[in-house]
């Protein structure tokens, strides 16, 4: 065929022709350069034209450059990792974790990069030892792949933490998120007010002393819990805070069946608000007379639950989008060489009041 000019030899001796970048820019009619971009930088072609290129290299046998060999030369994997609080499968059924990578993968879509996905599983280490990315979203400082990919000094950004010194990280307002919710609860006239949160280093439990909480194993929790807290004792409210995951429902049926239950409760997520309601319903209590109940994130769960669930929002495909503009603007710096300014940017939250609080029917 025309225009293969490289031969190799296999065993037994028979030469064959193997296609190169030079020998498909000659057969499209475009330079060397107009080639790579149709594999690595999309965005500067047009979709014909990468089309004509890729039928070319397709006829020729060129299966596109050689990615490791490109990584040596350009400095480049063209893939960011994301380093999740739990493990990957919750990627596809956490619907708050699946909103944030879905905005982040449609930001990494516009410069033509990957999205490459390091959970919360021990085995996680070795991989992140050797995963080829350019640089990391951090969820959790305490995940197994953290450790080797600072060690291997990847550039990163982290998100819902606090950074090391000279990291951008990404946040939202998870005080003043959390303050609207039980200053909502006040104004509407409760004073038997529970706080449900998975948020602590410790086993399921109810306290009824919040001056002895365990230590919060979460940076999102912790915050939240400041701004519920804030207003409740502004108010004089001694709240009972259950130590519950958004999958234990025998610690929040034990918190609603108490002599002196709740009248209203805040909670740490949308998902754990909906477990409350459903705990709730089972003990025949009604909604939201006998109970009020806030969430956070204003997920999808938020609509379809009944009552329609009044909670925090916070902007996720904002955070996510934010975050990847953030690491691209590190990932610049890096490779032009140069210092920046590291950056704490702040999401705003809101309270959305729908139909799951209503003042209480006995204070």
């Amino acid at each position: 065929m025309e225009g293969v000019r490289s031969v190799s030899t296999v065993p037994g001796g028979r030469l064959v022709k193997r296609a190169t970048l030079q020998t498909v820019a000659e057969a499209v009619g475009v330079s060397k350069m107009t080639v790579s971009n149709a594999y690595s930088r999309p965005d500067q072609l047009s979709a014909p034209l990468r089309a004509r290129i890729f039928a070319a290299a397709k006829e020729l046998g060129y299966a596109g450059p050689d990615l490791k060999a490109r990584a040596l030369t350009r400095g480049t994997t063209g893939a960011i990792g994301v380093v999740t609080s739990v493990p990957m499968r919750w990627a596809f059924t956490d619907v708050v974790l699946a909103e944030f990578l879905g905005a982040v993968a449609a930001e990494l879509e516009k410069s033509g990069q990957a999205l490459t996905l390091l959970g919360a599983s021990a085995a996680i280490d070795a991989a992140a030892r050797n995963v080829a990315v350019d640089g990391v979203l951090i969820f959790s400082l305490s995940a197994p792949a953290v450790a080797p990919l600072r060690e291997r000094h990847i550039p990163a950004v982290y998100v819902d933490e606090v950074a090391p010194q000279g990291h951008s990280s990404v946040t939202v307002d998870d005080v003043g998120g959390a303050a609207l919710a039980a200053q909502h609860l006040i104004d509407l006239g409760h004073r038997r007010i529970a706080i449900v949160t998975p948020t602590f280093d410790s086993s399921s439990q109810i306290l009824a002393d919040a001056t002895r909480l365990p230590a919060t194993n979460s940076f999102a929790g912790g915050q939240r819990v400041i701004g519920w807290l804030r207003p409740l004792r502004a108010a004089a409210v001694k709240p009972v805070i259950a130590i519950a995951g958004p999958d234990d429902y025998d610690t929040i049926r034990h918190l609603l069946s108490r002599p002196d239950r709740p009248t209203g409760v805040v909670c740490y997520s949308d998902a754990t608000a909906n477990l409350v309601i459903c705990a709730a319903r089972d003990l025949g209590l009604d909604l939201p007379s006998d109970l009020s109940v806030v969430g956070f994130d204003d997920s999808s769960t938020a609509l379809t639950v009944r009552p329609a669930l009044t909670t925090v929002r916070q902007d996720v495909t904002a955070k996510g989008a934010t975050a990847a503009i953030e690491l691209r603007r590190v990932l610049d710096a890096h490779r032009a060489g140069v210092g920046f300014e590291p950056r704490h940017i702040v999401i705003p939250t809101s309270l959305v009041v729908r139909d799951s609080t209503a003042a209480p029917a006995v204070v």
